[in-house]
């Protein structure tokens, strides 16, 4: 039913773990903030949509510790209000001092729990978190839809409309085709409640596709993008609790990020806003960039209190060299530069990166040959800052995860396909080592190039079998390598995990080459139990200097073994 208000700072929205009964509980934004230490993580109906209101909740916190320190005193730069508001004056660019950011980030970690300014600054505010209010969350009025939009497209027109079963991103069904395997049928694809309502529209923002054939006027033609967390490959920091994990990626002093924080919600108005969006200007705060709106949404509500969802696209920002964004994997663009520097973008994840592994990707995590700090993601240079800083513990596990919506590549429509979520542990003396000897990501680095080396290997004797057996040998070796690589996963990650500077470093590496070569022999053995009269008397094939050779399982494998016995460096006998 919709009612006059339904205020996010104070009715139960967010769904999180309990950590004492370790089931599902549904929160409000002060609740959550007040007990995040109660709760081991945010539980919505996606992994996504758990990133997106992460990103909402710590746009909070940024603006809040930007203003306040840990015992809740306002900061020497800043000019605030009564709630706790920027001043106009204040806007100017003050430089703020990364110590006492610093010292305010440890103050609150040391505690364990955020301190009341959080609560009071939602209280204060909390007119700019009401659903159905003056200025709705996230949404504007019609009046201000219709000016921002052209006459045609106006919401008396009925046009520009998205349906829930499009912004729910379990279903992303448009009105043209039918999602089949969604977890919902027929009519109940449009049925939701209220708080799940909040929920989708938070992380369609974030993850919204380019089907809106609506977008708002501007002197300058633009196309429709899709939503900016949708265009990144996220990372973020994992905590034992949600107050931990607020806290990780909590980078208050990233010196990139110290304009005044500016979520969308504080804009005197959408106008201001929207000239601000028409700009293209990549942002310069973290409140902003995580608050950030694809779409210009308004709500009306029809029969049965039904929600009609009109959208327009806004314009945004190139990503390149967006380095403010601290949870995406970086790529530099061989093809391009600015000014003779390189040019950087987001490494997204697509369906054809699917089955890679974080392990996999290692360099891509941490700046191994200390060329350039951009090549690692802000977050982990932030957990590197805390790290040699002392403000955690040196031999703490680090947990970075993973969580990307992955797109169908379609230009025109970048509908969801499927959602990756991965992880890699490892301790923060390993990931940010500082010996010069026996320097640690490097030597991991090796390792994963040595496992991808021998991934190699067991693709090729897997296309043997499958000439052996005439099979298309890509297709059978693309899923029997698929599979060789699942069974490494885990015991790599096992391994990573494991590692501690108190350790031989030659030993530990030959302790997963041992386990690598065990896995290999294993998996030849699966892949050979059914084994067929053709496998054993083999065919003639070509070799070199226009010789003809056997090809059988045996040669097969000894050829395999061969090859792998070299990658990994084990001498005959």
């Amino acid at each position: 039913m919709v009612t006059k208000s339904f205020n996010l700072t104070t009715e139960p929205w967010i769904k999180v773990i309990e950590t004492k009964s370790n089931q599902t509980k549904t929160v409000s934004m002060i609740d959550l903030f007040e007990n995040a230490h109660l709760y081991s993580r945010l539980a919505g109906e996606m992994r996504s949509q758990d990133l997106s209101l992460m990103r909402l909740l710590l746009a909070v916190l940024h603006t809040v510790y930007s203003r306040v320190n840990a015992i809740d005193q306002q900061y020497s730069w800043v000019s605030v209000d009564s709630k706790n508001l920027l001043l106009n004056d204040s806007t100017e660019q003050v430089t703020p001092d990364i110590d006492d950011l610093l010292d305010t980030w440890q103050g609150i970690y040391d505690q364990g729990s955020f301190t009341k300014s959080v609560s009071q600054y939602l209280k204060a505010n909390a007119s700019y978190f009401d659903f159905f209010g003056n200025r709705p969350f996230y949404q504007v009025t019609e009046t201000e839809y219709d000016s921002f939009v052209p006459k045609k497209k106006s919401v008396a027109t009925g046009t520009g409309t998205v349906a829930i079963k499009q912004i729910n991103r379990q279903i992303s069904e448009s009105a043209n085709t039918p999602d089949i395997f969604a977890p919902k049928s027929g009519m109940a694809k449009n049925n939701v409640d209220l708080p799940e309502l909040v929920r989708w529209l938070i992380m369609y923002q974030s993850f919204t596709g380019v089907t809106d054939k609506t977008k708002v006027e501007t002197d300058e033609k633009f196309s429709t993008s899709a939503g900016w967390v949708y265009r990144l490959n996220p990372v973020f920091a994992k905590g034992n609790s949600l107050f931990e994990t607020l806290m990780l990626n909590l980078n208050l002093a990233d010196d990139r990020n110290l304009a005044p924080q500016k979520p969308v919600w504080e804009y005197e108005t959408i106008s201001q806003y929207i000239e601000e969006r028409k700009k293209q200007l990549p942002p310069t705060n973290l409140a902003f960039l995580y608050t950030l709106w694809a779409r210009l949404i308004h709500i009306e509500w029809g029969e049965n209190n039904n929600p009609i969802i009109f959208s327009a696209g806004l314009p945004t920002f190139d990503s390149e060299n967006v380095f403010l964004e601290p949870m995406t994997v970086w790529r530099k663009d061989s093809k391009a530069s600015k000014g003779g520097s390189d040019v950087f973008k987001p490494a997204v994840k697509g369906i054809r990166s699917l089955g890679i592994a974080m392990w996999r990707n290692f360099g891509q995590y941490i700046n191994v040959d200390k060329a350039d700090d951009n090549n690692q993601p802000g977050i982990v240079s932030w957990l590197q800052l805390l790290k040699n800083d002392n403000l955690i513990d040196r031999q703490k596990l680090l947990h970075l995860e993973s969580v990307a919506l992955i797109s169908d590549g379609n230009a025109t429509s970048q509908s969801p396909v499927m959602e990756s979520c991965d992880d890699m542990e490892i301790n923060a003396d390993i990931l940010f080592d500082s010996d010069e000897v026996d320097y640690w990501p490097e030597r991991i680095e090796e390792e994963v190039d040595v496992a991808q080396k021998v991934g190699k290997d067991f693709w090729s004797f897997a296309a043997n079998i499958a000439t052996i057996r005439n099979l298309d040998s890509r297709d059978f070796a693309g899923k029997v390598s698929s599979a060789f690589y699942d069974q490494l996963n885990n015991p790599f990650k096992l391994w990573l995990a494991s590692l501690s500077k108190q350790d031989d470093p030659d030993e530990k590496i030959d302790e997963w080459r041992n386990i690598l070569k065990r896995i290999v022999i294993n998996s030849t053995q699966q892949l050979l139990m059914s084994s067929s009269p053709r496998d054993i008397s083999g065919i003639i094939v070509d070799g070199k200097n226009d010789t003809r050779k056997l090809l059988n399982i045996f040669t097969a494998k000894n050829q395999l073994m061969g090859k792998v016995n070299k990658d990994l460096n084990i001498q005959k006998g």
